[in-house]
Protein backbone atom coordinates (compact mmCIF):
# COMPACT_ATOMS: atom_id res chain seq x y z
CA UNK A 1 0.00 0.00 0.00
CA UNK A 2 1.40 3.40 -1.00
CA UNK A 3 0.01 6.20 1.56
CA UNK A 4 -0.16 9.22 -0.65
CA UNK A 5 1.06 12.61 -0.04
CA UNK A 6 -0.80 15.29 2.54
CA UNK A 7 1.24 17.84 1.30
CA UNK A 8 2.60 19.58 -1.45
CA UNK A 9 6.21 19.96 -2.70
CA UNK A 10 6.81 23.11 -1.48
CA UNK A 11 5.68 22.38 1.79
CA UNK A 12 7.63 18.89 1.86
CA UNK A 13 10.76 21.53 0.57
CA UNK A 14 10.70 23.79 3.93
CA UNK A 15 10.12 20.33 6.30
CA UNK A 16 13.55 19.31 4.47
CA UNK A 17 14.83 22.51 5.50
CA UNK A 18 13.84 22.53 8.93
CA UNK A 19 15.65 19.09 9.57
CA UNK A 20 18.60 20.82 7.53
CA UNK A 21 18.65 23.83 9.69
CA UNK A 22 18.02 22.73 13.07
CA UNK A 23 20.06 19.05 12.93
CA UNK A 24 23.29 20.35 13.28
CA UNK A 25 22.25 22.51 17.02
CA UNK A 26 20.46 19.32 18.09
CA UNK A 27 23.72 17.13 17.95
CA UNK A 28 25.79 19.23 19.37
CA UNK A 29 24.77 17.95 22.62
CA UNK A 30 26.04 14.34 22.02
CA UNK A 31 29.06 15.42 20.30
CA UNK A 32 29.89 17.90 22.67
CA UNK A 33 33.16 17.64 24.46
CA UNK A 34 31.86 18.29 28.11
CA UNK A 35 28.95 15.36 27.29
CA UNK A 36 32.55 13.10 27.73
CA UNK A 37 34.33 15.03 30.61
CA UNK A 38 31.05 15.13 32.46
CA UNK A 39 30.41 11.26 32.23
CA UNK A 40 33.92 10.51 33.16
CA UNK A 41 33.58 12.84 35.99
CA UNK A 42 30.96 10.63 37.21
CA UNK A 43 31.94 7.13 36.09
CA UNK A 44 29.45 6.71 33.33
CA UNK A 45 30.34 5.70 29.90
CA UNK A 46 29.83 7.70 26.22
CA UNK A 47 27.12 5.04 25.50
CA UNK A 48 25.01 5.25 29.21
CA UNK A 49 25.42 8.58 28.84
CA UNK A 50 23.72 8.67 25.59
CA UNK A 51 21.16 6.72 26.26
CA UNK A 52 20.14 8.61 29.30
CA UNK A 53 20.30 12.12 27.85
CA UNK A 54 18.54 11.26 24.77
CA UNK A 55 16.13 8.75 26.48
CA UNK A 56 15.73 10.40 29.73
CA UNK A 57 12.57 11.81 29.05
CA UNK A 58 10.83 8.50 28.50
CA UNK A 59 11.33 7.86 32.07
CA UNK A 60 11.83 4.70 33.80
CA UNK A 61 11.16 2.25 30.84
CA UNK A 62 12.38 -1.03 30.08
CA UNK A 63 15.29 -0.99 27.82
CA UNK A 64 13.60 -2.74 24.76
CA UNK A 65 11.75 0.58 24.54
CA UNK A 66 14.64 2.64 24.36
CA UNK A 67 15.82 0.44 21.54
CA UNK A 68 12.92 0.53 19.76
CA UNK A 69 12.60 4.46 19.92
CA UNK A 70 16.52 4.43 18.92
CA UNK A 71 15.78 2.06 16.10
CA UNK A 72 19.19 1.49 14.31
CA UNK A 73 21.30 0.77 16.98
CA UNK A 74 22.00 -2.90 18.37
CA UNK A 75 19.86 -3.68 21.66
CA UNK A 76 23.25 -5.15 22.96
CA UNK A 77 24.75 -1.39 23.16
CA UNK A 78 21.45 0.26 24.15
CA UNK A 79 19.92 -1.85 26.80
CA UNK A 80 23.08 -2.23 28.72
CA UNK A 81 23.77 1.24 28.16
CA UNK A 82 20.25 2.02 29.51
CA UNK A 83 20.38 0.36 32.54
CA UNK A 84 23.65 1.64 33.61
CA UNK A 85 21.92 5.31 32.90
CA UNK A 86 18.91 4.30 35.02
CA UNK A 87 21.58 3.00 37.99
CA UNK A 88 23.03 6.32 37.60
CA UNK A 89 19.55 8.09 37.97
CA UNK A 90 18.14 9.73 34.94
CA UNK A 91 17.32 13.47 36.38
CA UNK A 92 21.44 13.32 36.89
CA UNK A 93 22.03 12.23 33.78
CA UNK A 94 19.44 14.64 32.00
CA UNK A 95 21.12 17.69 33.85
CA UNK A 96 24.92 16.28 32.72
CA UNK A 97 23.60 16.61 29.36
CA UNK A 98 21.89 20.22 29.80
CA UNK A 99 25.62 20.89 31.25
CA UNK A 100 27.27 20.29 28.29
CA UNK A 101 24.97 21.78 26.18
CA UNK A 102 24.88 25.22 28.42
CA UNK A 103 28.46 24.89 28.30
CA UNK A 104 28.91 24.37 24.52
CA UNK A 105 26.34 26.95 23.39
CA UNK A 106 28.20 29.48 25.50
CA UNK A 107 31.24 29.32 23.63
CA UNK A 108 29.89 28.89 20.29
CA UNK A 109 27.49 31.55 20.45
CA UNK A 110 29.72 34.19 22.27
CA UNK A 111 27.70 37.29 22.89
CA UNK A 112 25.03 35.91 21.14
CA UNK A 113 23.68 34.33 23.24
CA UNK A 114 22.39 37.29 24.90
CA UNK A 115 20.77 38.02 21.79
CA UNK A 116 17.83 40.44 22.21
CA UNK A 117 15.89 38.38 19.19
CA UNK A 118 16.80 35.13 20.68
CA UNK A 119 13.46 34.66 23.62
CA UNK A 120 11.06 35.95 20.35
CA UNK A 121 12.89 33.40 18.22
CA UNK A 122 12.67 30.41 20.93
CA UNK A 123 8.81 31.66 21.86
CA UNK A 124 7.94 30.83 17.82
CA UNK A 125 9.21 27.54 18.36
CA UNK A 126 8.04 26.56 21.26
CA UNK A 127 4.71 27.49 19.17
CA UNK A 128 5.32 25.10 16.56
CA UNK A 129 6.53 22.21 18.71
CA UNK A 130 3.03 22.67 20.72
CA UNK A 131 1.09 22.90 17.79
CA UNK A 132 1.99 19.75 16.32
CA UNK A 133 0.10 16.48 16.95
CA UNK A 134 2.23 13.26 18.77
CA UNK A 135 -0.04 10.49 18.25
CA UNK A 136 2.29 7.52 17.09
CA UNK A 137 5.43 9.43 18.21
CA UNK A 138 6.64 8.29 21.55
CA UNK A 139 10.03 9.80 21.58
CA UNK A 140 9.11 13.34 20.50
CA UNK A 141 5.93 12.87 23.42
CA UNK A 142 8.02 12.47 25.94
CA UNK A 143 10.34 15.21 25.22
CA UNK A 144 7.05 17.58 24.59
CA UNK A 145 5.89 16.37 28.07
CA UNK A 146 9.86 17.43 29.78
CA UNK A 147 9.50 21.16 31.43
CA UNK A 148 10.75 24.38 28.63
CA UNK A 149 14.39 25.48 30.14
CA UNK A 150 13.95 29.01 31.29
CA UNK A 151 17.32 30.28 29.87
CA UNK A 152 16.81 30.75 25.93
CA UNK A 153 19.90 29.41 24.40
CA UNK A 154 18.75 26.18 26.21
CA UNK A 155 15.24 26.89 25.24
CA UNK A 156 16.86 26.99 21.74
CA UNK A 157 18.51 23.61 22.15
CA UNK A 158 15.14 21.99 23.52
CA UNK A 159 12.91 23.14 20.75
CA UNK A 160 15.34 21.58 18.11
CA UNK A 161 14.97 18.37 20.50
CA UNK A 162 11.64 18.13 20.67
CA UNK A 163 10.92 18.61 16.88
CA UNK A 164 13.64 16.49 15.74
CA UNK A 165 12.27 13.77 17.69
CA UNK A 166 9.04 14.26 15.88
CA UNK A 167 10.72 14.07 12.78
CA UNK A 168 12.22 11.13 13.65
CA UNK A 169 9.75 8.88 14.88
CA UNK A 170 7.75 10.03 12.07
CA UNK A 171 10.66 8.67 10.04
CA UNK A 172 10.87 5.38 11.78
CA UNK A 173 7.10 4.73 10.55
CA UNK A 174 8.45 5.36 6.82
CA UNK A 175 11.56 2.73 7.65
CA UNK A 176 8.74 0.41 9.07
CA UNK A 177 6.84 0.16 6.21
CA UNK A 178 9.63 0.01 3.89
CA UNK A 179 10.40 -3.29 5.55
CA UNK A 180 14.09 -2.52 6.78
CA UNK A 181 15.01 -3.92 9.83
CA UNK A 182 17.57 -1.55 12.06
CA UNK A 183 20.88 -2.94 11.09
CA UNK A 184 19.69 -3.03 7.08
CA UNK A 185 18.15 0.92 7.78
CA UNK A 186 21.61 2.39 8.78
CA UNK A 187 23.96 0.10 6.31
CA UNK A 188 20.98 1.87 3.58
CA UNK A 189 21.72 4.76 4.95
CA UNK A 190 25.41 5.09 5.05
CA UNK A 191 25.58 3.44 1.59
CA UNK A 192 26.17 5.66 -1.68
CA UNK A 193 23.60 7.63 -3.60
CA UNK A 194 24.15 7.15 -7.66
CA UNK A 195 23.15 10.81 -7.65
CA UNK A 196 25.74 13.31 -6.71
CA UNK A 197 23.65 15.66 -6.27
CA UNK A 198 20.94 13.79 -3.04
CA UNK A 199 22.54 15.30 0.38
CA UNK A 200 22.84 12.72 2.70
CA UNK A 201 23.40 13.96 6.25
CA UNK A 202 25.78 10.41 7.23
CA UNK A 203 28.16 9.50 9.61
CA UNK A 204 30.36 7.18 7.84
CA UNK A 205 30.52 3.59 8.08
CA UNK A 206 33.23 3.21 10.54
CA UNK A 207 31.74 6.01 13.10
CA UNK A 208 27.69 4.62 12.42
CA UNK A 209 29.08 1.02 13.23
CA UNK A 210 30.83 2.34 16.23
CA UNK A 211 28.15 4.34 17.94
CA UNK A 212 25.53 2.26 16.44
CA UNK A 213 26.64 -1.08 17.96
CA UNK A 214 26.60 -3.13 14.82
CA UNK A 215 29.80 -5.85 14.14
CA UNK A 216 31.17 -6.16 10.97
CA UNK A 217 29.55 -9.77 10.40
CA UNK A 218 26.22 -7.97 11.10
CA UNK A 219 26.63 -5.25 8.56
CA UNK A 220 27.87 -7.57 5.87
CA UNK A 221 24.86 -9.73 6.20
CA UNK A 222 22.22 -6.65 5.96
CA UNK A 223 24.47 -5.50 3.08
CA UNK A 224 23.91 -9.17 1.75
CA UNK A 225 20.16 -8.67 2.30
CA UNK A 226 19.93 -5.61 0.70
CA UNK A 227 21.65 -6.80 -2.18
CA UNK A 228 19.60 -9.94 -2.13
CA UNK A 229 16.28 -7.56 -2.94
CA UNK A 230 18.10 -5.49 -5.69
CA UNK A 231 18.64 -2.18 -3.17
CA UNK A 232 22.52 -1.93 -3.04
CA UNK A 233 25.28 -3.08 -5.33
CA UNK A 234 28.33 -4.68 -3.09
CA UNK A 235 31.90 -3.83 -4.98
CA UNK A 236 35.50 -3.79 -3.59
CA UNK A 237 34.28 -3.93 0.36
CA UNK A 238 31.89 -0.46 -0.32
CA UNK A 239 27.92 -0.27 -0.84
CA UNK A 240 26.22 1.78 -3.24
CA UNK A 241 22.28 1.90 -3.89
CA UNK A 242 20.95 0.37 -7.26
CA UNK A 243 18.51 2.67 -9.34
CA UNK A 244 15.83 0.77 -7.18
CA UNK A 245 17.24 1.22 -3.57
CA UNK A 246 18.05 4.55 -5.16
CA UNK A 247 14.26 5.18 -5.94
CA UNK A 248 13.53 4.03 -2.42
CA UNK A 249 15.78 6.06 -0.41
CA UNK A 250 14.23 9.05 -2.08
CA UNK A 251 10.64 7.89 -2.05
CA UNK A 252 11.63 7.53 1.88
CA UNK A 253 12.75 10.82 2.25
CA UNK A 254 9.84 12.45 0.78
CA UNK A 255 7.63 10.47 2.87
CA UNK A 256 9.17 11.53 5.96
CA UNK A 257 9.46 14.99 5.00
CA UNK A 258 5.97 14.94 4.26
CA UNK A 259 5.18 13.83 7.77
CA UNK A 260 7.29 16.16 8.95
CA UNK A 261 5.54 19.68 7.87
CA UNK A 262 5.01 21.88 10.58
CA UNK A 263 1.91 23.00 11.71
CA UNK A 264 1.53 26.15 13.90
CA UNK A 265 3.53 28.85 12.14
CA UNK A 266 2.79 30.96 9.16
CA UNK A 267 6.24 31.36 7.89
CA UNK A 268 8.50 28.67 8.94
CA UNK A 269 10.97 29.59 6.45
CA UNK A 270 11.24 33.30 7.80
CA UNK A 271 11.66 31.29 11.00
CA UNK A 272 14.39 28.93 9.76
CA UNK A 273 16.28 31.95 8.54
CA UNK A 274 16.59 33.70 11.97
CA UNK A 275 17.14 30.63 13.56
CA UNK A 276 20.34 29.74 10.85
CA UNK A 277 22.64 32.28 12.48
CA UNK A 278 22.67 30.82 15.72
CA UNK A 279 23.18 27.07 13.75
CA UNK A 280 26.20 28.92 11.91
CA UNK A 281 28.09 29.98 14.64
CA UNK A 282 27.63 26.18 16.36
CA UNK A 283 28.85 24.76 13.35
CA UNK A 284 31.81 27.70 12.96
CA UNK A 285 32.80 26.63 16.47
CA UNK A 286 34.19 23.50 14.95
CA UNK A 287 32.27 21.12 17.69
CA UNK A 288 30.43 18.43 15.46
CA UNK A 289 32.16 16.12 13.25
CA UNK A 290 33.65 17.15 9.71
CA UNK A 291 34.03 20.92 10.87
CA UNK A 292 36.84 20.73 13.23
CA UNK A 293 39.50 23.97 13.10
Amino acid sequence: MTVPFRHDDAARATARQAYETLEPLHVLAYFSPHLGELAESVGLDWSALYAGARGGPLGAAAPSVVTACFFNFSPAVVEPAWRRASAHGLEQVMALREQAVDRSLREALGDRVDDPALPGIVSRLRGVAQAQTYAGRPLASAWAAQPWPQQPHLGLWHATAVLREWRGDGHLAVLVQAGLAPTEAVVFHEASHPDPAVRKRGLGRKLAQVTRGWSEQQWLAAAGRLADRGLLRLEDGAETMTDEGAALYDAMEAATDDAAVWAGDEDAAQLLGEVRPFVKAVIDAGILPGTKR
